[in-house]
């Protein structure tokens, strides 16, 4: 049954809902959508429209993978504060990020839809150029919705790019420095275990970012966000069973998963932990990587113990990987 909010919520809380559904339901739907709408005016007098835009995207298909294109009008959008203010989300500084440098930053964990990942780097709301000035960051993303039309375009204004190699040394290798390159590093199968008070990552065997740091010479950043599984209630999906089994393959073919959520609401802290130095080798070896791997672990480790008993985590909660 459907209950609608009482007539006396605040019109400033009824736009903070409207801006998380508007976002939840782009998530969800707008590529669908912009696909239909592209096929759609083919069909009418507007063809010329999905022509042009045709040739436009055809001329433009490399921007992804060539540092994206940011709109910083539509990264400070007020909807963005609305969405913020919901929660809330706050970013929080715990080190310095030197502006003549590049980063490579890793954001746990992935939760249901990536929430604090894209409040924090894709907007302005949360206050990262204060925060963190002459710092640009950047957002990977599954190479799949670069391939959709408007959409694509819509997701770069942020500073979403795509998530290849290609893609992570054109960032990294910009030798004015002032980049973060930030991944989700547990992605879509990390995203089916969120759920309210779980602190399993997925990361034990994630080295490609490591490795990519090595290449690059470029300094890891670990991003913990609290309370992002505790954002949505998931639908019981128990490893085994039917639904799960169903989301793995789905996951296979389409790169991404599908987990059953509601909305559940709760605060939200991201906290961007000090860098950790990382000396350039063009070709590390297994060990160098394997080396570097397990400091990460140490330094996200001690970033989320830190400040645990600030969001009411049990002292005896600790941050497990698999």
């Amino acid at each position: 049954m459907v209950e609608f909010a009482p007539l006396s919520v605040p019109w400033e809380r009824r736009l903070q809902t409207f801006a998380v559904l508007q976002w939840v339901l782009s998530f969800l739907a707008l590529a669908q959508i912009c696909t239909a709408v592209f096929i759609g005016l083919l069909f009418t007098r507007f063809w010329l429209f999905s022509i042009l835009y045709a040739t436009w995207w055809y001329l433009d298909r490399d921007t992804p993978w060539q540092g994206g294109r940011r709109i910083p009008a539509l990264r400070r959008w007020v909807m963005w504060k609305y969405m913020k203010d919901y929660f809330p989300i706050s970013l929080v500084k715990t080190a310095e990020l030197d502006p003549s440098r590049n980063y490579l930053a890793g954001f746990h964990p992935h939760g249901v839809l990536g929430t604090g990942a894209f409040v924090n780097l894709c907007t302005e709301s949360t206050g990262f150029p204060s925060l963190f000035p002459g710092i640009r960051p950047h957002l990977m993303m599954l190479n799949m919705w670069f391939r959709v039309p408007f959409l694509r375009d819509y997701v770069m204004s942020g500073g979403l790019v795509s998530s290849d190699k290609e893609s992570a040394a054109h960032i990294l290798k910009r030798k004015d420095g002032g980049n973060l390159l930030a991944i989700i590093v547990g992605g879509a199968r990390e995203a089916l275990n969120a759920r309210p008070g779980a602190y399993t990552l997925l990361l034990r065997n994630r080295k490609g970012f490591i490795r990519l740091a090595l290449m690059h010479g470029v300094d890891l950043v670990p991003i913990f966000s609290f309370g992002e599984n505790d954002l949505f209630d998931q639908v019981e999906n128990y490893p085994g069973s039917w639904l799960r089994r169903i989301q793995n393959q789905l996951q296979k073919i389409m790169g991404i998963s599908l987990p059953l959520f509601h909305g559940r609401g709760v605060f939200q802290y991201s906290f961007v932990g000090k860098p950790i130095e990382v000396q350039k080798i063009l070709r590390p070896s297994q060990k160098e990587v394997d080396r570097l791997h397990q400091r990460y672990l140490r330094e996200l480790g001690d970033l989320f113990e830190a400040h645990k008993l600030k969001h009411n985590i049990p002292m005896d909660r600790h941050l497990e990987f698999y």
